[in-house]
């Protein structure tokens, strides 16, 4: 018989947080301000450690987009194993990131594996441009 995990009040909580946001990335600055604005004290450390075990876990993934930003996760809930097609998209002007699972970008890794030998990791490719409502206030003029 499995031996049942033990899970703290912070576990429980971050678990409640990262299922609302299910499909969406943050940070653990992102975590630790919405439970300052709930006035729920769990310290950065302590989110750190908890993300730290979902990630051991499976049940979330840890990003590092780039040299100059923080890590960010995404919950991918207790039974995601679908990882080949996930990618990202960075806008260059607001710093938005996109989640994207899109089937066509699977031909592009395919081609890579088979034509040049190079296995493509999805969870770290990252697509830079600009997102549409940053193409769209530039088009507009309305940006601030």
């Amino acid at each position: 018989m499995a031996k049942l995990a033990y899970k703290t009040r912070q576990q429980e909580l971050l678990l409640s947080y990262m299922s609302r946001t299910q499909g969406s990335h943050f940070t653990a600055d992102d975590v630790r301000a919405y439970f300052n604005h709930k006035n729920i004290q769990i310290s950065l450390a302590t989110i750190y450690r908890q993300l730290e075990k979902f990630v051991a876990g499976g049940s979330v993934h840890k990003y590092f987009i780039d040299e100059h930003s923080a890590a960010c996760y995404e919950y991918s809930g207790e039974t995601c194993t679908k990882l080949e097609n996930h990618f990202h998209l960075k806008c260059e002007k607001c710093g938005k990131l996109i989640h994207l699972e899109c089937g066509e970008l699977s031909e592009i890794g395919s081609h890579l594996k088979n034509e040049h030998g190079f296995s493509l990791n999805p969870l770290r490719t990252v697509f830079y441009g600009v997102c549409a409502d940053c193409a769209k206030c530039t088009e507009e003029k309305t940006c601030e």
